[in-house]
């Protein structure tokens, strides 16, 4: 068999992630380039034309197809990145109306007689992150930027210690990773200049802050998982615009997180749970919580007469401004979830990650300017960061996310301090540590009984009505993987992945929201092992994150594979 060449590509700006902070990075630049060239070209500005290469690929089949959403979205940065179209014309679904939030028992609820800070949504949207990003996509291309979907980013490529591009991932090939007679050559894209905009815990951006040091004497990022579903529900069960958040069960006191409702227009319903992934117990299931939350009283009574349209699962980083890396290095930027812009306690990082998006642009374009793309000329955009609407978004909630490790009380109380002394809280240091999720777990015979599987091992059953499982929800998440490719959902280390089993019960058949992992016995000794289900992965990397000694690894699989959340 006769191997094909790798093919070489080169462009002036390569962006890799085709989310809001990707796509903002794109419309900006080339905004920001055009009117340069038509200001030098009618002689008002001095200077020489600049080229307006701007490549975006993204490994969904088509843009959008990885975004999972039912979101509630601040619109001013989408205004901002868009100021020759009215706000009317953004393809948000319905303005935020009712906006509620609850604490909830196992059978009753309590409405909070106010919105704590920062979590009021009024002037917000609920929207289609999906459907926002394949109508950025088109502004896009219409303003000459060249998108690419269905291609990976699988390694940087460096040239004289700078990140000078990426080469996309290959295909074509057996379990093993030998070339097989379909074997594709993935294609090396040389670039002036690299976004990485990959969203929560990216692959490449992973790498970079590891190799680089760029997270030296910052936090560790800590993260969420948000499992969702989306409804068709019968006229009048619940309106479009109404929002509804959710404390309480059926998540513990020591646990961060709550569920959410969300109303669609054309009699939609987003329902779902986020859950802090600093969680102790290695038995807790976000997939089954969900389930567990649909069978409260309140939430049933939404969807009872409903039918599931489509299920997903993706991470959020929530470490906030501490837990942020530098930003830029020599040839390269990041930008959105990739860089953990979220803001908490408001949940939100749409506005941010194009807030991010745009100051990326913008150092993007004084460096093209200056024929300069050295990390000291990119630390512009730490510059332009520190004096953002984003920084002063961040900055009072710095401490937010660490006060709630201990328990949901003491990180209420925690918050009420930090409102009170600009952001310090409980504690005089300026910068509150954290811990990283994958260190979080008790050991099995520490909990007494008392673990998630045993609390709800008589509710865990499901009806395919109201309730599903794992592997009737992938079904609704359209995911599909080319069955015959390395294992993207790799174990590094066996001996450590036979640790996890003894010592904590093999917490990944939990966490995985797709029952990628599953524990059999061994044919050949008997001994418990874990079996891995590639196919199903929706690609939401927690199995990246949690894994308590580092022992798995998420990698990119061939470009285009994956979930498809065509209604999300």
């Amino acid at each position: 068999m006769r191997i094909r060449e790798r093919e070489t590509l080169h462009t002036d700006t390569l962006i890799v992630g085709g989310g809001p902070a990707g796509l903002a990075t794109a419309i900006h630049l080339a905004d920001l380039l055009s009117r340069h060239n038509r200001e030098v070209e009618s002689g008002e500005a001095p200077g020489q034309r600049l080229a307006s290469n701007i490549l975006l690929v993204e490994k969904g089949a088509a843009i959008g197809n990885h975004i999972l959403s039912g979101a509630v979205i601040n619109p001013a940065t989408l205004i901002a990145l868009l100021p020759d179209i009215p706000e009317a014309y953004i393809p948000f679904d319905s303005p935020v109306g009712e906006d509620d939030i609850l604490f909830l028992t196992k059978k009753k609820s309590f409405k909070l007689p106010f919105h704590p800070p920062y979590m009021n949504n009024k002037g917000n949207y609920v929207a289609s992150l999906g459907r926002i990003t394949r109508w950025l996509a088109g502004i896009a291309e219409q303003k000459g930027v060249a998108i690419h979907p269905g291609f990976s980013g699988y390694e940087l490529l460096r040239e004289n210690g700078r990140v000078a591009g990426v080469r996309t991932g290959d295909s074509g090939l057996d379990r093993q990773g030998n070339p097989q007679e379909n074997y594709q050559p993935g294609t090396q894209v040389y670039s002036r200049l690299t976004v990485l905009a990959e969203g929560s815990r990216g692959h490449l951006t992973k790498k970079l802050v590891k190799e680089l040091g760029l997270d030296r004497d910052r936090n560790p990022q800590v993260y969420s998982i948000g499992v969702k579903e989306l409804w068709q529900v019968p006229e009048g069960t619940f309106e479009a615009g109404r929002v509804l958040h959710s404390m309480g069960y059926p998540l513990t006191i020591g646990q961060f997180g709550g569920g959410f409702v969300y109303g669609f227009s054309n009699n939609r319903v987003a329902v779902g749970l986020v859950v802090g992934l600093d969680y102790r117990d290695p038995t807790f299931d976000p997939h089954h919580a969900l389930q567990i939350y649909k069978r409260h009283p309140l939430i049933t009574k939404i969807l009872e007469r409903g039918k599931l349209v489509q299920y997903g699962a993706k991470t959020l980083p929530e470490g906030g401004l501490f837990s942020m890396p530098q930003l830029y290095h020599n040839g390269v930027m990041v930008v959105g979830d990739s860089a953990g812009f979220l803001s908490m306690p408001s949940l939100k990082g749409v506005h941010l990650a194009v807030a991010s998006g745009m100051m990326a642009a913008r150092t993007a374009y004084e460096a093209l300017c200056a024929d300069d793309f050295s990390e000291d000329q990119l630390s512009r955009y730490e510059e332009l960061f520190r004096q953002s609407a984003a920084y002063k978004d961040l900055y009072p909630v710095r401490n937010f996310r660490q006060g709630f490790q201990k328990n949901l009380w003491y990180g209420m109380v925690h918050f009420g301090a930090q409102l009170m002394t600009g952001g310090h809280g409980l504690s005089l240091k300026g910068r509150l540590e954290i811990e990283e999720d994958s260190k979080r777990y008790r050991d099995l015979s520490e909990l007494d009984g008392n673990s998630f599987i045993e609390r709800f091992k008589d509710e865990l059953v499901f009806d395919k009505k109201l309730t599903f499982d794992k592997q009737t929800a992938v079904f609704f998440s359209g995911t599909r993987h080319d069955e015959h490719q390395p294992i993207h959902c790799g174990v590094l280390d066996e001996e450590a992945l036979e640790r996890t089993i003894e010592k904590y019960g093999a917490p990944c058949q939990f966490f995985c929201p797709a029952g990628v992992y599953e524990l059999v016995n061994s044919s050949k000794s008997g001994d418990k092992e874990i079996r891995i289900h590639a196919t199903n992965c929706v690609h939401c990397k927690t199995c990246d994150i949690k894994a308590p000694f580092g022992e798995l690894e998420w990698m990119p699989p061939y470009g285009g594979d994956g979930p498809e959340y065509d209604e999300m």
